[in-house]
């Protein structure tokens, strides 16, 4: 995966880092500590990981995949923070087989609830991973964007499919097992007592602008990236969005 201060990879994650900084950089504040105990679960490479070790932060990445891990040891050397980030193989599920209950500040869970078999257990599980005051950072694939997607492609039933299916999947050739509503990762995160600090869609307009288009007009890629941001926090955006971003905080008043 990209790291996202790269400029052609922030068209996908530009919205959830900045977003992810302040929040750290609050949590800091009210921890009175410069270095968090970050985990992030299914992290992978360490597309966030990397660039949250590159801010003082210590951070675990849990992954099942050994070849995810080892990408990952690579890149935080290439980076200069190798002693900042570990890596460890798991899963959601089985979370506190390899990490420690309430041991970390800020926690991420970007990309793991379209594939866990039980999506309130694995917010549980991560929500269970924070301190008595913490923050979660929540990441998953919308249903409006894939329903919007398949459509603009001409994939009239497949769209269709996608809006009925319980688990919003076009057929059986969808890779993904599993999408959401903004509604419904935010009742995931509200059962587990966290207050909802704010909801984002994510990818409103990325996925569906060509590629060409971005690379060769002067400035497009930054008008795009600030269309992104204008609209990721506005709720009529949340329902055509690939991704949904919801950060949420534990005991907080």
């Amino acid at each position: 995966m990209s790291d996202p201060m790269r400029p052609r990879a922030s068209l996908r994650t530009a919205v959830v880092w900045e977003v992810l900084k302040d929040a750290l950089d609050r949590q800091a504040k009210a921890t009175g500590r410069e270095s968090l105990d970050v985990l992030d679960t299914g992290g992978g490479s360490g597309n966030f990981a990397v660039p949250v070790a590159r801010l003082g932060h210590r951070v675990t990445v849990v992954d099942p995949s050994p070849n995810a891990l080892f990408a990952l040891e690579r890149r935080a050397a290439e980076a200069g923070v190798a002693d900042q980030v570990r890596g460890v193989q798991g899963d959601a599920h089985g979370l506190f087989d390899v990490v420690g209950r309430g041991d970390y500040d800020v926690v991420l869970c970007h990309g793991v609830l379209e594939y866990v078999d039980d999506a309130a257990e694995g917010v549980r599980n991560v929500v269970g991973a924070l301190r008595e005051t913490g923050t979660l950072s929540l990441l998953a694939a919308g249903l409006g964007g894939a329903v919007l997607a398949r459509a603009l492609a001409g994939h009239f039933t497949e769209a269709r499919e996608a809006l009925t299916d319980p688990d919003g999947r076009w057929g059986e050739g969808d890779p993904v097992p599993r999408r959401f509503t903004a509604e419904q990762l935010t009742g995931l995160v509200t059962d587990c007592g966290l207050r909802i600090g704010a909801v984002h869609g994510v990818r409103v307009f990325a996925d569906l602008v060509p590629g060409v288009l971005v690379d060769t007009e002067p400035g497009a890629l930054d008008a795009l990236l600030k269309l992104e941001a204008a609209a990721a926090e506005q709720p009529a955006f949340h329902s055509v969005a690939t991704q949904l971003h919801v950060l949420a905080e534990k005991g907080a008043a």
